[in-house]
Formats: structure tokens, C-alpha cells, sequence
């Protein structure tokens, strides 16, 4: 079975070497991985850059960039030279429009986050986030992102139909972490799907981790998902 590039691995390992090693474990089961923000002082971008130019690997960079618009511009101007294929910034509309003109002329998308998955309501009322339910503020947060300027958003599979069904998704990627096969441990998520129902949902991609690189055989657990995505309509 060839891999299907709706399944990004996430490389949430200790550093590039592991990495890699996880990389070649699974082999061709896989196009599409994840580095993100752990990785960062253990070699990530080097990895990235490794897995793009020297094994035609497509890369997601999670770094959800977050600073004064001139510090947002300038760290996508220098990370978008690597020609990778995705980077997360977070979805408040002045850090995308910043991102979006950091971006030009290159062909990395920008990915906003709207709520992080490992997030409910509590955790907002305890971040001092405007009172309300949460998959209505992920909403918002998406349209006024994808306005400004995104090329997706990072959503939980929960809110991916919802987004899908704005106007403003029209052509734009909606990418979802918080992916869990059936019978896998939740870990820190609290808003997930399986990969399935992701994409019927309105995903285009889905982000997986922990139920790879805590299996025993990480080939055949992204295989496994491969299977199950294989059985949907593109």
C-alpha cells in the first residue's frame, strides 16, 4: 500500500537523530511528517531540511509563531527560504497578515491555530478567553484567520465540519491534530476523532503522533491508518 499524504506523522521525539531513526522505521508507509516546537533545540530544522531535500519528504513546521507582526514576518521570511510545506502560526489576524507577508514568494502554506485540541472550557475560563462554547470561538477564530490571509487553519476534528462550511474555507486546508485510531490512548487530548471520521468531516489532513511512535511496529501502525484511509473518496 502506498502512503496517503492525508496522514502527517508527527515527529514528537527528543531530537533529529530519533527522528530520522523513526523516519526510516517507516519507510515509504509515509510522505508527510511533522516537526515541531520540542524538536527545535535538537536538531529540528535540520531534520526538516533533511527530510525535504534528501528523502522527498513533505514537512509541516509546528513552531505557532506568536510575536509583534515585524518578529512574525521576519522568522517566516527566514523559515519559508526551506521551501517546507506547511508552518503553524497562531490564528490572531494581525500574526497571520505578518506571516502571510513573510511567506511571499515562496511556497510554504500558512497554517493558523484557532484552539489547541488539548484545550476545553475551563482551560479557556482559566486563560481568560471570552465566555462562551468553545467550538463556536474556534469558528471565529478560523474565519478571521483564513481573512487575513491563512492558508488553513489547525482545528480539532470536532469543529472540522463547521469550519469546512464556511465561506471563507472555500479552497483553504483545514489540518487536524488530535487524531486518535480506535483503541488508542487519548494522552493530552480532549478533543479528537478517529482518522476516519477527520476527513469525512472536512479535513484535509490529519496529524497523528503518540499511536506511531509508541508502537511497537510504527510501519504497520501508519499502515494501519493508510487502510482505513484508503477506504474514502479523496
Amino acid at each position: 500500500m502506498t502512503a496517503d499524504d492525508r496522514l502527517i506523522v508527527a515527529l514528537d521525539v527528543p531530537n533529529a537523530l530519533a527522528g530520522l531513526e523513526l523516519a526510516e522505521k517507516i519507510g515509504d508507509a509515509a510522505s508527510f511528517y511533522k516537526i515541531g516546537l520540542g524538536m527545535l533545540t535538537g536538531g529540528g530544522l535540520a531534520l526538516a531540511n533533511e527530510l525535504k531535500q534528501e528523502h522527498g519528504k513533505r514537512v509541516f513546521l509546528d513552531m505557532k509563531l506568536f510575536d509583534i507582526g515585524a518578529t512574525v514576518e521576519a522568522a517566516v521570511r527566514g523559515l519559508a527560504q526551506f521551501d517546507l510545506d506547511f508552518l503553524t502560526v497562531h490564528g490572531d489576524p494581525q500574526v497571520v497578515r505578518a506571516a502571510a507577508e513573510g511567506r511571499k514568494g515562496r511556497a510554504t502554506k500558512i497554517l493558523a491555530v484557532t484552539v489547541l485540541t488539548s484545550l476545553d472550557r475551563a482551560d479557556l475560563d482559566n486563560n481568560l478567553i471570552v465566555p462562551g462554547d468553545i467550538r463556536e470561538i474556534t469558528l471565529e477564530r478560523a474565519a478571521r484567520a483564513l481573512e487575513a490571509g491563512a492558508d488553513g487553519v489547525i482545528a480539532s476534528p470536532q469543529e472540522a465540519a463547521l469550519i469546512r462550511a464556511l465561506p471563507e474555507a472555500a479552497g483553504k486546508l483545514i489540518v487536524t491534530p488530535g487524531v486518535r485510531p480506535t483503541g488508542a490512548e487519548l494522552g493530552d487530548q480532549k478533543r479528537i476523532a478517529t482518522p476516519a471520521q477527520a476527513i469525512t468531516d472536512g479535513a484535509d489532513h490529519i496529524v497523528v503522533g503518540r499511536p506511531v511512535w509508541k508502537a511497537e511496529d510504527p510501519r504497520k501502525a501508519v499502515q494501519a491508518i493508510n487502510s482505513e484511509l484508503a477506504a474514502l473518496k479523496r
